[in-house]
């Protein structure tokens, strides 16, 4: 099988195993997309509670996140996935019997706890599973493995919503125990003792070295890391505008009814252009850094955003989900390459906590900001505000590449 997978040939079994489990846990993602559908129409709170429910959801992930990640340094990966992975899901079984119970939100809000703890563990997993030579192959290949299975999970669930809602929750706790299954069965406990951190302490790159002290000792130690994922997190301010000023433009020029359709056509292209392009693109950067394609990236959303303020035909409209949707494939992909990277073996679990929170800061934050500029602001003026600001970002990690570079090759004239 591996002969047909081009540049994901050469990775470890292990790997694959992770990528198929991430595509069935994907593919049975039908209860959190639905989540505010289900919390207004099915249970009729106000719009006001629905937010209120879907806020404390997206909290809750931070506190089980850093749980997860100290737990999963000290403990172990495997266990802490499974054991907080199965809690998630055990959280969704009880809402496929209690109809409209208000209990019910309050169990999503567990269940999202018990999925930030387990977040953490699944990426010190992998970065652990792999090394900084094919680190980008790996993350390449998992995420294609999550649009793969998400690209399914949704339009499954939309099906099930209307007539057949309990198997929403028993179907997404299913598809999840069904990949745990393989990561129990598979995969070994990868969480190195303090021997096998000796015997391959020569092995891995400077940044990733065992090293003593808190997580806040070792990110301090690690300017440029900081600085990139503060670029990252302005990265996803200028990206989550496809989610918040797209469908508000499109509804602009082609009206309510056909905006929301071509709206759709918009995303199927962002889907499509993920499952066909991923592997493709992953081939032809293979031999560059991935600080060096993050930045690639910019210019992918600074040209594919930037055309949205000049533009007001459908084909334009799906060229430009093309140019940004490449962008979006070099930053995911290489993004948490670079992380595991430079962060120490020993802060794994700890680093894969953190690191998201700050990286989709400008995630959470894009919506709230935008809506306020757009009261005193057309919508075409954002598209200009994330011409200038992604191309500036890039301009910044290019530069961030050339110091990196300097430095590392300082580090190993000190240990020669």
């Amino acid at each position: 099988m591996k002969k047909f997978l081009g540049p994901y040939k050469d990775l470890p079994n292990n790997v694959f195993v992770i990528f198929f489990a991430r595509m069935v846990n994907s593919a049975g993602h039908f209860v959190m997309p639905f989540m505010a559908m289900f919390l207004s129409n099915k249970l009729g709170l106000s719009t006001e509670k629905t937010g209120y429910f879907m806020m404390l959801a997206a909290f809750a992930y931070v506190p089980g996140s850093f749980i997860g990640g100290k737990l999963a340094d000290h403990l172990g990966r495997k266990k802490i996935f499974i054991l907080f992975q199965s809690l998630a899901a055990l959280s969704f079984i009880p809402c496929a019997f209690l109809g409209n119970s208000t209990v019910i939100p309050w169990l999503l809000i567990l269940s999202s706890l018990f999925g930030g703890a387990a977040g953490p563990a699944n990426g010190a997993m992998v970065a652990d599973l792999t090394n900084s030579t094919n680190r980008k192959e790996a993350y390449s290949l998992l995420y294609l493995g999550h649009n793969l299975g998400f690209a399914v999970g949704p339009m499954v669930a939309g099906l099930l919503y209307k007539n057949h809602l309990p198997w929403i929750f028993i179907g997404d706790a299913l598809t999840t125990f069904l990949s745990l299954i393989l990561v129990a069965v598979f995969i070994p406990e990868t969480r190195p003792d303090e021997e096998k951190i000796a015997e391959i302490h020569d092995d891995l790159e400077i940044n990733e070295r065992a090293e003593g002290g808190s997580l806040l000792s070792a990110m301090i130690k690690r300017p440029v890391l900081m600085t990139f994922l503060f670029c990252i997190m302005l990265y996803s301010f200028v990206y989550v505008q496809h989610l918040f000023t797209l469908p508000m433009q499109m509804q602009q020029f082609f009206g309510d009814d056909q905006g929301a359709k071509y709206y759709g056509f918009i995303m199927a292209t962002n889907a499509l252009t993920v499952v066909i392009f991923t592997t493709l693109v992953t081939k032809l950067t293979l031999k560059l850094k991935p600080i060096f394609c993050v930045a690639l990236g910019g210019i992918f959303y600074a040209a594919g955003f930037g055309m949205l303020s000049s533009i007001s035909h459908l084909y334009l409209f799906i060229f430009s989900t093309f140019v940004w949707t490449l962008g979006e494939i070099l930053v995911s992909t290489n993004g948490m390459a670079y992380v595991a990277n430079n962060t120490p073996v020993t802060h794994r679990g700890r680093f894969n906590a953190i690191v998201p929170i700050i990286a989709e800061a400008g995630h959470a934050l894009g919506p709230l900001w935008t809506g306020k500029y757009l009261m005193t602001h057309r919508v075409l003026s954002v598209w200009q505000l994330t011409l200038y600001g992604a191309f500036f970002i890039a301009l910044l990690l290019f530069a961030l590449h050339y110091v990196e570079n300097g430095r590392t090759q300082k580090l190993k004239q000190e240990e020669m």
